[in-house]
């Protein structure tokens, strides 16, 4: 029995048979993830920093080491990649390093692609449990989908992913749900263009200003 989520199990291991939880690995997802680690024979990142992995929102937040001084950071984002697309490679570009600390971004493009809120939910359980299974003691926190404009046709679906994912969370001390999302609405819970370029879809720099300085306290402890 898990302790950390007790009764699930068996929920889990079926989850874990869905087919899109393996997906085959598309060619330019294969030629970024060799870029991401041509240089990890010769030269590794040391072991116990924080890992960054997901999607473009990782891979285009170019900032990192600055946003975040004295913290060992790996920035290991792909873009257009899907969360089962994180627990894929996560053994190539998460795991190796060892991190005390992995920051996931990811969900926002299976639910542009159609799945559903469980679907990203099952696939968060999944890339957990290839975590923990290597590194039981690693920290994972999740940065809630944020709510682009340009995707608000599943503003409904991007909220109730983040309702079911930080409930997960609270199950597990080693788990934290981290709302980078409703910091980029304004008081009214609109949208605020001004953070986005002009995709409506990627961060501006003041939205990665708003979403490191409400990481940073997550990642002092």
């Amino acid at each position: 029995m898990n302790a950390h989520f007790p009764g699930q199990v068996l929920l889990l291991a079926g989850l874990l048979l869905a087919p899109w939880l393996a997906p085959a690995a598309p060619a330019d997802w294969v030629v970024e993830i060799e870029r991401l680690t041509v240089g990890d024979g010769a030269q590794p990142p040391p072991a116990g920093g924080v890992v960054f992995v997901g999607s473009s929102s990782i891979r285009l937040w170019s900032t990192l080491a600055e946003d975040f001084p004295g913290v060992p950071i790996i920035n290991r984002g792909f873009g257009g990649s899907e969360l089962p697309d994180s627990v894929h490679f996560a053994d190539r570009i998460v795991i190796p390093y060892r991190p005390q600390a992995v920051v996931l971004y990811a969900g926002e493009n299976d639910l542009w692609a159609g799945k559903s809120p469980s679907d990203v939910l099952a696939a968060f359980h999944a890339f957990r449990v290839k975590l923990h299974a290597a590194l039981p003691e690693a920290r994972l926190l999740f940065l809630a989908i944020k709510e682009s404009p340009s995707r608000a046709r599943v503003r409904g679906a991007v909220r109730e992913a983040n309702r079911l994912i930080a409930a997960a969370c609270a199950a597990d001390p080693r788990l934290v749900f981290v709302d980078v999302a409703t910091p980029l609405l304004d008081p009214a819970g609109d949208f605020r263009p001004e953070l986005f370029v002009g995709d409506q879809l990627h961060l501006a720099p003041a939205g990665y200003e708003i979403w490191s300085r409400v990481l940073a306290p997550h990642l002092s402890r």
